[in-house]
């Protein structure tokens, strides 16, 4: 484990995979991470997808034409981009998406990079 790192130290070590944390939330065992950006075809989104509402499965749906306006199969429809982004896995066990740091998570230097 590294320790006493700033954030930009300890971004950096999330974009290249690595758990990071605050040297106060050791003891809670939180920590953050980047999920990484990925590509899903369109039919896998529509069709098992859980953590999107119903109502973006059928604009992706409907929304699924060739490049004349023409209706087409699920599997012929472009992939559609993830970005990545960064997670909390808080205290209670849940983890966070989307997490955001602070003024103060960023002006800190008790980063710890903990892989």
């Amino acid at each position: 484990m590294l320790s006493n790192q700033s954030f930009g130290q300890a971004l950096y070590a999330a974009k290249l995979g690595k758990r990071i944390s605050r040297e106060g939330w050791n003891g809670k065992n939180m920590f953050v991470f980047q999920r990484p950006e990925d590509k899903l075809s369109l039919k896998t989104v529509v069709q098992q997808v859980k953590s999107l509402p119903q109502s973006v499965k059928d604009f992706l749906h409907v929304n699924c034409k060739n490049e004349n306006g023409d209706a087409i199969p699920l599997e012929d429809g472009k992939p559609v981009k993830f970005g990545a982004y960064l997670c909390m896995y808080a205290a209670d066990g849940s983890i966070v998406n989307g997490w955001l740091a602070s003024q103060t998570d960023m002006l800190a230097t008790d980063w710890c990079i903990l892989d």
